[in-house]
């Protein structure tokens, strides 16, 4: 897995390639929490995600969880058909808001 940070409009925009298991999640879960007070604001691309599991999804969750204590959102954007079916399936898009695209996702 591979992961790039970029800022937008004061917006982090995390971007991820590959695979997030149980042996990579722990650096996307740094990734997304470990920034500065100003980054509170984020954007996840899901478009690079070849698979995701239980693990990625508890990072995503503990995320949305730690921005919004600290004031800030987490969104998620451009998921793959199968990633958007894992989304649904546990009820994550009714926690985080999921987009399409990454501009819909800067937008809202």
């Amino acid at each position: 897995m591979s992961i790039t940070l970029s800022e937008t409009e004061g917006i982090t925009v995390v971007t991820v390639h590959g695979e997030v298991d149980r042996d990579s999640a722990p650096q996307l879960l740094q990734a997304l929490t470990t920034r500065d007070a100003s980054a509170r604001r984020t954007v996840l691309n899901l478009s690079g995600i070849t698979f995701m599991d239980s693990s990625g999804v508890n990072v995503l969750i503990i995320a949305h969880r730690a921005a919004h204590s600290a004031g800030g959102w987490l969104r998620l954007a451009s998921p793959g058909p199968s990633l958007s079916r894992l989304i649904q399936l546990v009820g994550l898009d009714e926690v985080i808001a999921c987009h399409p695209t990454i501009h819909s996702a800067l937008q809202s």
